[in-house]
Parts: structure tokens; sequence; C-alpha cells
């Protein structure tokens, strides 16, 4: 390897070197580049004949595309880059599609992506400016998202379902300089952007083949201003908040590197490809949405389809999905279990044949994940992910990689994993402790957040707040959230192992334990449950059910049977939020106080 080194011939002080037998060449090159961030890194690769096309220390011949494009991303670092190869790669092959209403290829997404970029150039943004985005899932979103950073400024989607006081939170604390909407507009934005002074700017594209017109410019600006600007492995690119699920939400900012990482982490476990086709579920001011459903997608030279209405659609999924010939989708837990009590109800007389479907941003029961694969007859993959990881950390392998183990969230992808105690110690196989990672996926820290970065960065690793432990084959097991688990007078409870029993009743649909305050243990269990359509389960067949499997101690001592559970805008179970929702349904309990 050297330094912005343009060599025919290796250095002279070069060396040869062999790799561990584990690793292919190219992979511990692309390790050794990500280590180091060097500018380019020039590799020698010495054959000789008969074995001229292929050699042991590569994965693939010498001559076959996927090596050859592996090369070609090693000397990309930013996710505008890896964008712009593909569309050089695949021009013509589809990339985003508004269901029955819009087509738009690599080649053309690339170019109105330049084009609004040079807009919002004219219209004042620069490099380092914050840009909230307040959108449905439509395709403005996705080329402006695209077009923010394109011009090294950083883009805030913000959930459209906020309330004013919310946006105004939002927009302060990332320091916006300009509202991004659609033609539509959004009221509680809106306001809260002029309380802040904040000027507010519509985006609309109207069909395939004209450009995205923004309120503020109408007059052409300069392409050549976009098209000079280089984008560095260090801007930051996106900026979200966690979601606050024991205190005030806090800012994390994601750069180029961080997303390129987590791009390329995600199209190798899941193996995507040029060939691949999904239809976006989720909301795309989620990392989950926006980093595995599109930009993965993106990344890959794959196509994604945007729901017609902007938003889930139970009942047009399924034909959305064959209509653009899907060979996978990710979701989180609730939409899975949408997805299957209308298929158990309504059965679909055509589905695709899916390579894989993949659950993140909850714990899935083995039981959902089980219908699910029986329903679908595709495996189910199990992943584990953060907003600070810029997502994916961990995943189930596709069948042809490995087993996928229900109740587990698979193996760490593209970054280090352990499992620490208090002490920074690493812990064995079977022993619970921490989760940290380290790898070029993480966040550098929360935004003007000192205590929390002192907190969250220990001994040389990110501490996610989760428990888990490796098992003997390194998969991943899960216990809970550190501030989740239940401590019932000394005894610690973790209500994922509860949330699996429970969804394991035949009679029940969705379910949750958390934890309630209680004079005499400290803590307390409590659960609520949604029955089966159909069902009349009642809270005495729910605790005969615990009783019988589970201990003594994890049995709820009190059971909510009810048709819905409280949940956020991404649709997300948080026990807190489901904690005081039911508590404050009792009037003589104590409801747990916890952070904004």
């Amino acid at each position: 390897a050297s330094r912005g080194r343009r060599s025919l011939y290796p250095p002279s002080n070069f060396a040869t070197w062999q790799p561990p037998p584990s690793l292919t060449f190219i992979d511990e090159i692309a390790n050794l580049y990500h280590r180091s961030l060097y500018t380019r890194i020039c590799v020698y690769i010495y054959v000789s004949p008969p074995s001229f096309s292929s050699h042991h220390l590569l994965s693939a011949p010498l001559n076959s595309r996927p090596y050859l494009s592996k090369i070609k991303e090693m000397g990309i670092s930013t996710l505008t880059g890896l964008l712009k190869q593909v569309a050089g790669e695949f021009p013509t092959r589809r990339a985003v599609s508004v269901s029955g209403k819009l087509d738009l290829t690599h080649a053309r997404l690339l170019e109105l992506i330049e084009r609004a970029a040079s807009r919002l150039a004219a219209a004042g943004v620069k490099a380092g400016d914050v840009v909230a985005l307040t959108f449905p899932n439509t395709v403005e979103f996705v080329i402006m998202f695209l077009a923010v950073i394109r011009t090294r400024a950083t883009a805030a989607p913000l959930n459209p379902a906020y309330t004013s006081d919310e946006f105004e939170f939002y927009l302060s604390d990332s320091e916006s300089k300009l509202l991004l909407t659609s033609k539509e507009g959004n009221q509680p934005a809106q306001a809260a952007a002029s309380k802040l002074n904040i000027p507010h700017v519509t985006a609309t594209l109207s069909q395939a083949d004209s450009e995205v017109t923004l309120s503020s410019t109408q007059s052409e600006s300069k392409t050549d201003t976009v098209s000079k600007m280089i984008n560095e492995p260090s801007d930051v690119a996106l900026f979200l908040h966690t979601s606050g699920t024991t205190s005030r939400p806090k800012g994390v900012p994601l750069t180029q590197l961080n997303l390129f990482s987590s791009v390329q982490n995600i199209k190798s476990v899941y193996k995507l490809t040029e060939s691949d086709s999904t239809v976006l579920v989720l909301p795309l001011f989620h990392v989950h949405g926006l980093v595995a459903g599109l930009l993965s997608s993106l990344g890959a030279g794959a196509a994604v389809t945007l729901p017609a209405a902007g938003r889930f659609s139970a009942s047009s999924f399924w034909s959305d999905m064959n209509k653009y010939n899907a060979t996978w989708y990710t979701a989180v837990p609730t939409i899975h279990q949408i997805i299957l009590d209308r298929h158990l109800n309504n059965p679909e007389p055509i589905c695709p044949q899916l390579r894989f479907i993949r659950s993140c941003s909850a714990s899935l029961a083995p039981s959902i994940l089980a219908r699910l694969e029986e329903a679908f007859g595709a495996p189910v993959l199990e992943a584990y992910a953060m907003t600070e990881a810029t997502h994916l950390m961990a995943s189930n392998p596709l069948r042809e990689d490995g087993p996928h183990i229900p109740g587990s969230v698979g193996k760490a992808v593209g970054q280090e994993m352990a499992i620490l105690d208090e002490n920074g110690d690493q812990q064995e196989a079977g022993v619970s402790g921490e989760v940290c990672i380290r790898g070029p996926n993480v966040t550098k820290g929360y935004k003007n957040n000192p205590e929390a970065n002192k907190s969250a960065f220990q001994f040389g690793w990110f501490h996610t707040g989760d428990l888990g432990f490796f098992d003997s084959d390194g998969y991943l097991h899960l216990v809970g959230r550190i501030k989740e688990l239940i401590n019932r007078g000394g005894e610690k409870i973790s209500p994922i192992e509860v949330d699996a029993v429970l969804s394991s009743h035949p009679d029940i649909a969705q379910a949750v334990a958390f934890g309630v305050p209680d004079d005499k243990y400290g803590e307390e269990i409590n659960c609520a449950v949604i029955p089966r359509e159909g069902s009349n389960i009642d809270e005495a067949e729910v605790l005969r059910f615990c009783k019988k499997n589970l201990a003594a101690f994890k049995v709820p001592k009190k059971v909510f049977v009810t048709g819905s559970l409280p949940k956020t805008a991404t649709g997300k179970i948080q026990r807190r939020i489901v904690s005081e929702h039911f508590l404050a349904q009792i009037s003589t309990a104590k409801v747990p106080k916890f952070g904004a």
C-alpha cells in the first residue's frame, strides 16, 4: 500500500505479504483501507501461467465482474462516490419507482440529484449547513436527501407527524438552516421554522422526464458549482436523533464514510446485486428504512419501489411486490405481524419468490418468525442495529452462508463486536455483558453532549447499552436494554424472554412485558397482550400459560388485555411508553418518572 503514489511498478520498499487462511486477499486489503483511510491503495498482484486467470489468494477469478467491482469500490469511501459509480455501471437499470406513477433509472436519478444539488447551492446551501427534510416516502425526498449531501451539507430527516413543539426542538437542536417539504407543505413544521427564522422551500418532481423545481430558485443554476465539489469521507452527511428510550433524544451525526461503510456491510451480508428489488414499507426519516431499504439498494445497483400513498399500505403491499418483482423486504416486527395476519385471514393468490425477509429494530418472537417462513417460503433473517452504528451491527446469514438461529440476531457484520463487563474485560461465550462495537460505520460521538459521549465511549469501544452474550458459534443473543432489565427484589428479568413466551401462545397476536414500581420488590413485572382475531383469551389464561413456561419470579403480576399498543412513528414498541400508558389507567399506581 502506498499513499497517493502513482506507479506501474511496486515501490522499492514494497513487501510481499501472505494473509491468514481465513481471509481473502481483497477482504484484508479492504480492512486495511478502512483502518488507515489512505487516499489511495495500490495493490500489486503477481500471478503466472498456468493459473493466470485465478489465484489462491483471490476470492474470484481476476476477470470476473464481482471481483473487478470490489477492486473499484476500494478507491471509494463516500456514499455519493458509490452512487456515481453505480450510475456508470448500471445506467439503464431501474433505480426508483413510485408505484404506478414513474420509474427512474440509476443514470436519470444521478442527473436529477446533480441538478437539484445545483439548485440548493443557488439557494445558498453551503458545506456544513444542516438542511431539515420532512416528507412522506416520496421520490422528492429521495432526490433531495441525496442532493443535500451532494452539496456537502447535512441532511436531517424529520417525522412529518411531529407537533409544532417537537419540530421546534429538532430544528433547533440540529441547528437547521433550511426546511424542505413537499409542495403540500407541513403546517406544524412551517410554524416552527418561522418561529426560528428558518427559510422554507418546497420541492416538486411532476414527472420522470421533468426537473425538480424548488419554490425559491426557479432560474437554472450553474451545474459547474456542484460538479467541482468533492465529497469527503469526513463530511457529516446525516443527522438523526436517537429514540430516547431512557432520556432526552441525542443528536447523532453520521459521515459519508459511516454511510458508505454501512451500505457496504448490508450489501455484503445479504448479497444485494443489481438483480434485486424491494418495496419500501418503512419511513425514510428513520435509519432502518433509509439505510437498509433505500441506500443499500441504490448502492448495489438494485431497485426500490415507493408505495403510491407515500407510506406502507397492507392492501397494496403484495400487489407492489409482485408488480415490481421484489426479491426481499425489510420491516419491523409490527409490520411483519400486519402482513402475516392479513395473509392468514385472506391468503394472497400469488406471492413473489423471495430470497429472504429481514426483520430489525425490535425483537421478533421466534413463533412469529416461524409463521412468516411457513407463510411466504423464505428465510426470515433477524438483525441488530442502531442509529449510532449507521444501522446494521449484526445479522443472521443467508442460508448458503450458515444457519439462521431464531432468537438470535446473528453475527457481527463489517465491524468488531465484543461483550464487555463493567471493567471493560471481554467475556467468554455464554457469559452476558454489554454489547460493544467499533468500526468505520460507528459515529464519532453525539452532538454537543460530552456527558453522553463519556459514558458511551469507554475502553476504546462504543457501548450500546444492550445486554447480550455470544453462543459457542459466535451468534449474538440479546437479553435486553441495561436500563430495561426488570430488577425484582434482586432477580434480574429479561423482558425479551417474557415477550417470547407470551408471543408463543396461539391466541396472542402481540405482547410486551415491562417493569412497574413495587413497594415490596422495588420492581414488579406486568405485561400487555393483543389477542389474535376471534380469540377470547383473558388474564387468567395468560397467567396459566406463563406459570407453565416461566420461573415463578418471571410470571407477570398483572396482565392488560388490549386491542392496541402504543408505538413510535417507526412502529417500535418502547417499554417505557407502554408502562406509562397502562399504569396511567390505574389511579392507585405510582407512575414511574422517566426522561423526556
